[in-house]
């Protein structure tokens, strides 16, 4: 017999909670009874050998091929905006610079994030197939919380750049070579693993006995903890603990970085300088705010009673703080840049000559004729 605990202390919303509250009835039903909030699951109970990803619990159906399409949508941008960088990079060497390479770090996160993330949700709303595999499902979880993890290191990482570029410029050529942004970068891709892998492993041996509906558009941390079997309350404050950890310590120095750059911004002499400065500045301070705050707010929501939202709510605001950065990142960090500006310019220019001039030759080629 396997001893088990009643849950306690664990508050997703109001309605995830009173289905939650529902399935651990039906899951006492196959339990012999104990005093207090202990009671034993049957020996003989089935673990759960799949997931079943439920997206938005109150959408009609007659909506879903519309989700579908503006998901895959979604996924097709975010995707082709990303790769345009990796190649622009990748063929230009005049972009093989540090900061580039910070940008192509976070553009392939993006493409891993959204490529984990989208496929499974399309398909729920595409072809009704939400069913995912108990380890494909942790493996979905430790991949989302890995580009989650991996986009806050990278974030840092970019605040350091700057840091570095604007307070100490003399410097900046000798401390920040391609070979160290390079180490940099493969340091936050490897370290990004170790958070996830410790929280992945604990729940492969959690007991998953009972409901298997995931009310999330796709496996977390957080929708995984509401089926455990046993009590999660120390499963959810370990996992809450590391995700502040990974996200704010990485904050509270970017923070202090943008603070450093503000005041050495006020004492350039220069006024168009200072603007040009504080574009830069604010167009990452809109991503960072976009990526962290609403991150703060889903993970704090259990901790906050009175704090409470549907489960369509939260799962609009995972899906926006989630998606939309690596949406909108091609366009801020490279169209805003006039080195890439200037580069895409000339490919499109290459590519009208090279169409016109083969207009010419077919025309050409007609009069001869």
């Amino acid at each position: 017999m396997v001893t088990v605990y009643g849950a306690m202390g664990v508050v997703i919303t109001t309605a995830q909670h009173n289905i939650y509250k529902i399935e651990r009835l039906l899951l006492k039903s196959h339990c012999q009874g104990c005093p207090g909030s202990m009671f034993q699951v049957d020996e003989n109970y089935t673990r759960v050998s799949q997931f079943v990803i439920v997206g938005f619990p109150s959408l009609q159906p007659q909506y879903f091929d519309l989700v579908a399409w503006f998901f895959f949508f979604l996924y097709v941008t975010t995707v082709v905006g990303n790769l345009l960088l990796v190649v622009l990079f990748s063929l230009e060497h005049s972009l093989q610079k540090p900061m580039y390479i910070i940008m192509v770090s976070l553009a392939l996160s993006d493409i891993g994030f959204t490529t984990v993330a989208l496929p499974k949700l399309i398909a729920r709303y595409w072809w009704n197939d939400g069913s995912l595999g108990f380890h494909t499902c942790l493996f979905q979880k430790h991949m989302i919380h890995y580009f989650g993890s991996l986009n806050s290191l990278v974030l840092l990482t970019m605040a350091l750049d700057r840091y570095l570029a604007i307070c100490f410029p003399f410097r900046y050529p000798m401390w920040m070579t391609n070979q160290t942004m390079t180490g940099l970068t493969l340091f936050c891709w490897a370290v990004a693993h170790i958070f996830t892998v410790i929280s992945t492993i604990n729940f492969t041996m959690m007991p998953f006995c009972g409901p298997n509906k995931i009310i999330q558009a796709f496996c977390d941390t957080l929708s995984l903890t509401a089926l455990v079997c046993g009590n999660p309350s120390q499963t959810f404050n370990a996992a809450y603990a590391s995700a502040m950890f990974i996200l704010y310590v990485p904050l509270a120095f970017i923070i202090f970085s943008y603070i450093c750059i503000i005041v050495s911004v006020l004492q350039m002499a220069s006024g168009q300088g200072r603007m040009k400065t504080f574009s830069t500045c604010a167009t990452q301070g809109f991503i960072i705010c976009i990526y962290y705050l609403p991150r703060f707010f889903v993970y704090s929501t259990p901790f906050f009673p009175n704090l409470k939202t549907t489960p369509d709510k939260s799962i609009l605001t995972t899906l926006f703080y989630s998606l939309f950065p690596p949406l909108i990142n091609p366009f801020i960090y490279c169209l805003r840049t006039k080195a890439i500006r200037r580069i895409l310019t000339d490919w499109v220019r290459r590519c009208k000559s090279l169409i016109s001039s083969k207009h010419g030759q077919i025309a050409a080629v007609t009069n001869s004729h």
